[in-house]
């Protein structure tokens, strides 16, 4: 949904960290996160199924991963008109 977003912290070396942040940029796109074989991957994902953008971090890099869910207000453009029966 859009507002979904994912923020990343990753251990840069030599003791700094570096934050990526992936968002669900319009209505209808979801943020997925799936790990496996020592990576970790954020994905930015249409209705249909099509991945807009990805980002791929080293999972033993990734310090912290949080999920901020979209509000519970909708947004204008994703406000839908009540239809009244006549």
């Amino acid at each position: 949904m859009k507002g979904d977003r994912v923020e990343i912290v990753i251990d840069a070396g030599s003791g700094t960290t570096r934050t990526y942040e992936i968002e669900a940029t319009r209505a209808g796109r979801k943020v997925v996160v799936t790990h496996g074989r020592g990576v970790v991957e954020v994905s930015e994902i249409t209705r249909g199924g099509t991945t807009v953008r990805t980002a791929r971090f080293l999972a033993n890099r990734v310090l912290a991963l949080v999920e901020h869910p979209a509000t519970d207000n909708p947004v204008a453009d994703e406000l839908v008109p009540a239809l009244r029966s006549v």
